[in-house]
């Protein structure tokens, strides 16, 4: 069995030890042999310096190192001057941390009714008592209570290192020898959606087909409507921002963003991209007022939207909705009028704690929509923030399994399928344009983009199959 270290995590570790190369070996792991004090004095006693890493169900990785060898010496401070507590990741993103010795007498624990312990009153005590098991978590009955005693914390707290846990889906200890090591290669992780090479070629591509995106010939639509609902503050207007900035080539506000207790967004109001040359792109994103518990599009307002009752700019009234009888109301809709695709804006950050109310609105919308046939999405927006490594650099987005897990989520709520989810990160404190950022928002308005296609194909077939029934009532007659 080959240990979960990575070469990556051996040369940092290598390098805090600071006494040249060096070369790991798995003596023991809670996995292979059970999480068992007498086991693990039995295969790592007398074999010298050792780590040991303790991996947990949340993605963070830490440990101690001590240069002495673990002996079955009965409750016996050990002094070692080069022991150290580290941290190599936390919540799934790296974040390395060397923790020093302050009191190098009370550094180790010799113990033989006990796992590996660090530091009096336990910087790091790991388990004292064989530990069973369950499912694949181990809920060792040591503790990090005393961190920051023996050790030099750095101020520091348990959450920021276990996540204020001891349940562990590996413990391994490693004997730590002199001698460059033959490294690894490392397994290339797998993106949880594939897609092509992020690179200029694949972001020239991406622009290029939106540009040259036409409607369905014979639909009888000249351009595509994409209609985005979504609560207060999800990013609805921040996503055109995001569009248009990338075809105007410089971050752009023409659209109102920002955080308010109610919505910014007050009518309904088309947004067309114009590009460099003075042409206007065949789509529109239309913002509308955002979902709040008491205010917001209702299930009547929204069924007129979807049907293009509505007319551009009309000012949404939570007191006085609209009717065929209010000014300006569209009493025969064309197939431009119509909505060809609907988006529902949610912040990634705030699924566990959206309201019951909010999100029974969001259903109750996507119920009507449905009936429509009209295709829907989800448009997942500030996944940056879920993720230290796709804040860094948004191109990690579909290797983040942060990001995954909530687009699991944003699919069981509204019940749409997870290739409808689409992670985003819109434009808010940049002064500069990132390709990766535009590469991501580009792949989710491509896919608004290929529903409307789909839509309108739908459309043109079924006015098609109309016609052909009256030709024949015709013929009947």
């Amino acid at each position: 069995m080959e240990g979960k270290l990575t070469e990556k995590y051996m040369d940092q570790l290598e390098q805090w030890i600071g006494t040249g190369p060096k070369t790991f070996t798995l003596l023991y792991a809670i996995t292979r042999d059970g999480c068992d004090p007498k086991t693990f004095h039995q295969k790592c006693n007398n074999q010298g310096a050792t780590v040991t890493v303790l991996y947990n169900q949340h993605g963070s990785v830490y440990g101690a190192y001590t240069s002495v060898s673990w002996q079955e010496n009965p409750g016996r401070y050990i002094y070692d001057d080069k022991a150290f507590l580290y941290q190599l990741m936390f919540n799934e993103s790296c974040k390395m941390n060397k923790f020093p010795v302050n009191q190098p007498d009370k550094a180790v624990a010799h113990n033989s009714n006990c796992g590996p312990i660090f530091g009096e009153s336990y910087d790091l005590s790991t388990f004292h008592t064989n530990i069973n098991r369950s499912g694949n978590i181990f809920r060792l009955n040591g503790n990090m209570a005393g961190f920051g005693n023996v050790f030099n914390n750095k101020g520091m707290n348990t959450g920021k290192i276990n996540n204020d846990t001891m349940e562990v889906t590996e413990l391994e200890v490693y004997m730590v020898t002199d001698g460059q090591r033959t490294k690894k290669k490392e397994k290339k992780l797998s993106p949880w959606r594939k897609i092509k090479d992020w690179n200029e070629k694949f972001y020239n591509d991406l622009k290029e087909e939106i540009v040259n995106f036409k409607p369905i010939q014979g639909s009888n639509v000249s351009e595509a409507r994409i209609l985005m609902l979504g609560p207060v503050g999800a990013g609805k207007s921040s996503f055109f921002n995001t569009i248009d900035s990338i075809f105007r080539g410089r971050i752009t506000q023409r659209a109102s963003s920002g955080s308010s207790e109610h919505s910014l967004t007050t009518a309904f109001v088309p947004y067309s991209i114009e590009i460099s040359s003075g042409a206007t792109l065949n789509f529109q994103l239309c913002d509308t007022r955002g979902l709040e518990e008491t205010m917001g599009i209702d299930v009547l307002e929204c069924n007129y939207l979807l049907d293009g009752n509505i007319p551009y700019y009309y000012e949404f009234n939570p007191t006085r909705p609209i009717t065929p009888e209010s000014p300006g109301f569209k009493s025969d809709p064309t197939g431009n009028d119509k909505v060809h695709c609907a988006v529902f804006v949610i912040d990634s950050t705030t699924l566990e704690v959206l309201s019951t109310k909010i999100v029974e609105k969001m259903k109750g919308l996507r119920g009507h929509t449905n009936q429509k046939g009209i295709p829907q999405l989800i448009l997942l927006t500030k996944v940056d923030k879920l993720c230290n490594d796709v804040q860094k650099d948004v191109s990690q987005v579909f290797y983040s399994s942060k990001v995954e897990q909530s687009v699991d989520k944003a699919s069981q709520l509204l019940g749409l399928p997870r290739a409808n989810v689409l992670p985003v990160k819109n434009y808010e404190n940049e002064a500069e344009l990132d390709d990766n950022v535009d590469i991501l928002s580009l792949l989710a308005l491509r896919k608004m983009l290929h529903c409307s296609e789909d839509f309108m194909l739908n459309m043109k077939h079924r006015e098609k199959n109309v016609q052909v029934e009256m030709g024949k009532l015709k013929l009947e007659k």
